[in-house]
């Protein structure tokens, strides 16, 4: 009766997978027909794209070290010892034995092959059975029976197999549904995920230009000419721009981005024009006219997936696409598969700009309009300390800046009757905002990046970053109508001209990301699987054809890892995962899983639950290690607001929040206004411990040292460099220094020893000659 049993449950178990199979199928054609939103969050650069022709039908070979086996439990049922009374107990010895020549069997092998199972989960799957056929006290009566049998001759080692197979299905599920996941993570036809947009004839209008051109000027007149329009922007900045033009103009426009939602209508009904930033754009809205700004960002990394979602999915009588010349010719392909055909306006730059003969070499060449453009905060810092040190103001824009604070930065530095005529910048000056610069003056022409492997390594800009910078010299609406570019590095100005005389890489690909019902499909076949091996063995299955790469998932899963302890719902999990959060920033990653951890056990998270976290009330910086912290509560808050807007009850006091945020930035806007005085600060309190260790930059000729007190500066700079080569290495590690600039501030440290003992000794002298008289 046991045995029959056992025969049953074996029968219930092959019935169950038909009825998943039958189901799973059903299901798919939903997935494949119903309109799936691409949800935000590098591809690995674009040599492994991963890409597959949609015309060959082969599937890309599995990477099953994506695949982790799961635990078995031992049975706890009444018949795990029957096995024993009909027959008698195993002898573990033999019963090993009798597994490794299983194991050993090439045809075996190639049976689980067939099966789905290449040589590592054959592998994987025998040692979790033999582990379990040997620690487990009481196996099932078939597997009992059959071992026996094998053990005393009357049975052949092959028939383990089925029981073996059954074991590896069990600890590896997905075998079982593989051409179902298959199924589910086809992105080949994603111009099929839109049926809105592919119900409608839309007319496509290519503004293509270099920066400066009025390409965009050209796409929002006809924006805001429209009874109804959309901005799709790739800053808050842009989109806050073009709310504010559109609202002056007499159009009524919202603003939506991921972290503010603005209604100009007093009771909150829509606006027929909204801006917002490209993550945010509705592809379910009717609009008359869509405007998708720096379309070349459809190659991006790690964002190139909402370009993409809003190209082939804005349901818009007239798409107007602005961005470099480079994109045309795919874009333009891209749309065949649409059928829609592409009109293409074609700019030039409204103002010239040269590429200057000379380098800057020394910062007491500095003019009115200059603006140094760097790659690391830690070169801004010093870089404005020594201009401070000549007696002139600087502003300051980095990426991590609230966007007040850039804005006053910018409008600081723009206003003729300030003071303040220099800028000292990073790349993120590129986009999104207006300023009057006469000359860009590239301090470095190395960027600190990540390679497809996760490691930081420094690479020159490309011809795109360069000419995105140096066009923001001389634009068409600021005082200085002719631009300049150069470096402050005589060597560094021959590789400028190098770069900016390269065409501009042609754009090949177009980003994707897997949905969150695509990613809830998968649960559903592999309950057990965390949502970053989902999101693994998703990118491993996935196929796309020569027109896409699936965008890189490493921070999504750097998330998903932090949180996966924290008892969520899938859904809610993908979400939280999706947050655009900066991980190199330890506050803001703690911040988030406190927020995961209160959200899990539905605790509202109120006003004064996230002050007590971030210690509100803060007090103004005294350095720029509270400067960076200030930003980083920044961040926390914008965070918040940004959940707010997913989980309306769970973050109900969105208001006040940003009340509170503003005067953060105000405080942040103080701090940058004197923000020498923290380097100051910064370098006294690192004096105090290591006096090596305060950072110098080039900026004037290094004069002479006198020959009789070589010795003397000699034994100072050992020192220097003992106290100095840890912080040192770190930053070239880290990426935010180079060697050579390294060296450069340590022979800055040389001379300025030099210089103080030369003040030491002439004033020694002088108090000398009045005791002489």
């Amino acid at each position: 009766m046991s045995v029959n049993r056992c025969i049953y449950l074996l029968s219930r178990s092959n019935i169950r997978y038909r009825v998943c199979a039958s189901t799973t199928s059903s299901t798919v054609i939903a997935v494949n027909n119903v309109f799936l939103h691409p949800t935000k969050t590098t591809c690995d650069k674009f040599a492994p794209l991963r890409r597959h022709s949609s015309s060959n039908g082969s599937s890309r070979p599995l990477d099953t070290s994506l695949f982790v086996p799961l635990a078995i439990k031992s049975d706890e049922g009444g018949n795990g010892t029957i096995g024993a009374e009909l027959t008698q107990p195993l002898n573990k010895s033999e019963l090993l034995k009798v597994l490794n020549r299983f194991y050993k069997r090439k045809e075996m092998q190639k049976l689980a092959a067939d099966q789905g199972l290449d040589a590592r989960l054959f592998h994987q799957a025998f040692v979790s059975f033999r582990k379990y056929v040997l620690e487990i006290n009481s196996l099932s009566a078939d597997l009992h029976i059959i071992l026996n049998d094998i053990c005393f001759g009357a049975g052949h080692v092959d028939d383990i197999f089925p029981y073996y197979m059954r074991h590896a299905k069990q600890i590896f599920p997905m075998l079982d549904c593989l051409d179902d996941l298959r199924k589910i993570s086809d992105l080949r036809v994603p111009v099929n995920w839109y049926p809105e947009a592919r119900a409608i004839q839309r007319k496509l209008i290519f503004h293509a230009g270099p920066t400066n051109s009025g390409k965009t000027y050209h796409a929002i007149q006809r924006y805001l000419a429209a009874k109804s329009g959309v901005y799709c922007g790739p800053l808050k900045l842009l989109a806050h721009e073009i709310y504010e033009k559109s609202n002056d103009a007499g159009v009524p426009c919202d603003l939506v981005t991921g972290e503010e939602r603005i209604f100009v209508d007093p009771e909150g009904r829509q606006s027929d024009h909204i801006a917002c930033t490209i993550e945010m754009c509705s592809v379910t809205t009717p609009y008359e006219v869509a405007v998708i700004d720096e379309i070349q960002m459809i190659r991006d990394p790690s964002r190139g997936w909402a370009w993409t979602r809003a190209l082939l999915g804005l349901c818009a009588e007239e798409i107007h696409v602005c961005g470099e010349t480079a994109a045309i010719d795919f874009i333009t392909e891209l749309m065949y598969t649409t059928g829609e055909e592409v009109e293409v306006h074609n700019y030039k730059r409204l103002t010239p700009f040269s590429i200057s003969n000379q380098a800057v070499e020394s910062l007491d060449n500095l003019k009115p309009g200059d603006c140094i453009v760097c790659f690391s905060k830690n070169d801004i810092y010093s870089i404005s300390r020594q201009i401070e040190i000549r007696g002139l103001e600087c502003a300051v824009i980095y990426g991590s800046l609230p966007p007040g604070t850039k804005l006053a930065q910018a409008k600081k530095f723009n206003d003729q009757e300030d003071p303040c005529k220099i800028l000292v910048a990073t790349d993120a000056i590129g986009m999104g905002l207006n300023l009057s610069i006469r000359r860009i003056i590239f301090n470095s022409l190395v960027k600190p990046n990540v390679n497809e492997k996760g490691e930081k390594e420094m690479d020159t800009i490309s011809t795109s970053q360069a000419l995105q910078i140096a066009g923001r010299a001389g634009r068409f609406s600021s005082v200085f109508k002719e631009g300049e570019v150069t470096t402050m590095q005589r060597d560094d100005l021959p590789v400028l001209k190098e770069i900016l005389g390269k065409p501009i890489e042609p754009i090949e690909v177009a980003g994707l990301h897997p949905t969150a019902e695509q990613i809830e499909m998968f649960a559903y076949h592999l309950p057990q699987a965390t949502l970053s091996n989902l999101i693994d063995i998703f990118v491993s299955l996935s196929q796309v054809d020569g027109h896409y790469f699936v965008c890189n998932i490493d921070d999504f899963k750097f998330l998903a890892d932090m949180i996966q302890h924290i008892p969520l719902n899938l859904r809610t999990r993908y979400v939280f995962c999706t947050a655009p959060i900066n991980k190199k920033q330890p506050f803001v990653c703690t911040s988030f899983l406190k927020f995961a951890r209160q959200f899990s056990r539905d605790e509202p998270l109120t006003f004064d639950w996230v002050c007590r976290q971030v210690n509100w009330p803060l007090i103004p910086p005294k350095n720029i290690k509270d400067l960076v912290h200030l930003e980083a509560v920044h961040d926390v808050l914008d965070l918040y607001l940004w959940l707010s807007y997913r989980f309306m009850d769970m973050f109900p006091d969105a208001n006040h929040i940003r009340e509170i945020q503003k005067e953060l930035d105000t405080t942040i806007q103080i701090g940058v206004r004197n923000i020498t005085r923290l380097i100051r600060a910064t370098e006294n309190q690192t004096s105090s411990t290591a006096p090596g260790t305060s950072s110098r930059l080039s900026g004037s000729h290094q004069p002479p040292v006198r020959r009789g007190r070589v010795s003397k500066v000699q034994n100072q700079r050992e020192e220097d460099m003992a106290t100095d080569s840890s912080l040192g290495s770190k930053l070239v590690q880290d990426g935010l220094l180079t060697k050579e600039l390294l060296q450069q501030l340590q022979r800055e440290w040389i001379r300025e020893q030099s210089q103080n003992e030369d003040s030491s000794i002439s004033t020694n002298k002088v108090k000398g000659k009045r005791k002489k008289k």
